[in-house]
């Protein structure tokens, strides 16, 4: 654990920094708050802040109030040193933000006590933090190939809209079909299926660019959205087209397995709703059957 150890006086942040090494964790050392808030903001994860209450530039009041309204994704563990003991001082120290209070002359066994709640209590966050983000993957992606899911997909579909508006760029909708995609189900068995789903995924995600989107649509079907001037978003398209069919999947049965792809594209460079957007989808879907109509493995992208 991060523990920030700010005091205007070096004796104090001497026996502190050798409490919290003592207790096994890292001191980062402030002389006075503006110190403490620099170094605050440079550290990543969890973190113990000691502070003391007066000091030159931000008082230790001041630094907890600005440090909670930072909003960060692992907020800090506060605890304010300082002199003043009227039950008053306690009271407005807590209400700054600070989840802990402590009077100078301070005992040391008391201290290393609340630092060890502390440390607990940031675990729990932490773990709490953890939960919370493996919860969101889950609700967002789908399970066999990582990619976002069809509610999730769809939502993220506005942000894509967005940026291509703010680029000056049209935007392009594709699903993409596996071709043949049940027989290799009867042929090979379900578990083949998916490892050619997740092949398939994993190029997709090597190709295109990090703000592009990409999820899976549903079964063997793939939804990618991005923004792009005509002729590079066909170039995008097609080498998609042909590095799925450039494909050697492994089977568990040792065999080797290649597979192409059919794709629909519907474009649009106007001011785009999610009406427009649900529109766009049946332009695409409907391009599909096209391109699965003229002999699979190509791209429709105009009726």
């Amino acid at each position: 654990m991060k523990v920030l150890v700010a005091d205007d006086d070096p004796t104090t942040r001497v026996v502190l920094v050798s409490l919290v090494e003592k207790l096994g964790h890292d001191a980062i050392e402030a002389a006075d708050g503006l110190a403490a808030w620099e170094a605050y903001s440079a550290i990543e994860g969890p973190c113990l802040l000691l502070l003391d209450w007066e000091m030159p530039g931000m008082d230790g009041m001041q630094l907890c109030e600005k440090v909670k309204q930072s909003s960060r994704l692992n907020p800090p563990y506060c605890i304010l040193i300082t002199g003043k003991n009227r039950i008053e001082d306690l009271v407005a120290g807590l209400k700054s933000g600070a989840d802990d209070y402590i009077c100078k002359p301070f005992n040391v066994t008391e201290l290393m006590a609340r630092m060890q709640v502390a440390e607990r209590t940031l675990g729990l966050l932490h773990e709490l933090h953890q939960m919370r983000q493996a919860l969101n993957y889950q609700a967002t992606h789908d399970e066999l190939t990582g990619l976002l899911n069809r509610r999730a997909v769809m939502q993220t579909l506005i942000r894509e809209v967005e940026r291509s508006e703010r680029l000056g760029r049209a935007f392009y909708l594709a699903i993409c079909d596996l071709d043949n995609f049940k027989q290799i189900n009867d042929n090979y068995g379900h578990h083949s299926g998916d490892l050619v789903l997740q092949a398939v995924a994993r190029y997709m995600l090597g190709l295109l660019r990090k703000y592009d989107i990409v999820g899976r649509y549903g079964g063997e079907e793939f939804l990618i959205a991005i923004s792009e001037d005509q002729h590079n978003a066909e170039q995008v398209f097609k080498r998609l087209l042909e590095g799925v069919a450039q494909q050697s999947i492994s089977l568990p049965n040792g065999k080797k397995l290649n597979i192409t792809m059919s794709m629909g594209v519907s474009c649009d460079a106007g001011q785009l709703t999610e009406a427009r957007i649900m529109e766009m989808l049946v332009e695409a879907d409907r391009r599909l059957y096209k391109a699965k109509a003229a002999g699979k493995n190509c791209l429709v992208m105009a009726d």
